[in-house]
């Protein structure tokens, strides 16, 4: 190489510099910029409706006999709230079943709350109950409890 061309490709006066990959180079590259300016964070925030409709259901039961009790565990454990009367069976099979489902309650992580003479609220961790019916329920307990 003579002097001259050293001095022309130094420069950049040489024309066989290629301008193409130059030209390929700068494609390239806007897509890459405008996948980095969209948020990732668009594709996580998609949330099922279906589920948030399956875990408003109220179930009610009336238990004849302590059997009952693990259908109530399974409506607990398909996320539903369970109103629990046991007015209808004897006492001995009520504390059995309240005992039981105060375990299903806890290994779901939900909460058990008695809302009446003999009647019960048990709800899944999805479920908030909120207020209190304390002061009723003290009254009418003095009177007539079982528990």
């Amino acid at each position: 190489m003579s002097l001259k061309s050293k001095i022309k490709t130094f420069f950049f006066l040489d024309d066989e510099y290629d301008y193409d990959d130059e030209e390929m180079y700068e494609e390239e590259v806007p897509p890459a910029r405008s996948q980095k300016h969209q948020p990732a964070v668009q594709k996580q925030n998609v949330v099922s409706l279906q589920s948030v409709q399956k875990s408003s259901k109220v179930v009610l039961v009336e238990p004849r006999v302590y059997a009952e009790a693990q259908d109530i565990a399974d409506q607990l454990k398909n996320r539903r709230a369970v109103v629990v009367n046991l007015q209808r069976i004897d006492r001995d099979q009520a504390k059995r079943i309240v005992d039981f489902l105060s375990g299903t309650v806890y290994a779901i992580g939900g909460d058990i709350q008695k809302i009446g003479t003999d009647i019960f609220l048990c709800t899944p961790d999805n479920v908030e109950v909120s207020g209190s019916i304390s002061q009723i329920l003290q009254e009418t307990d003095f009177e007539d409890s079982r528990w």
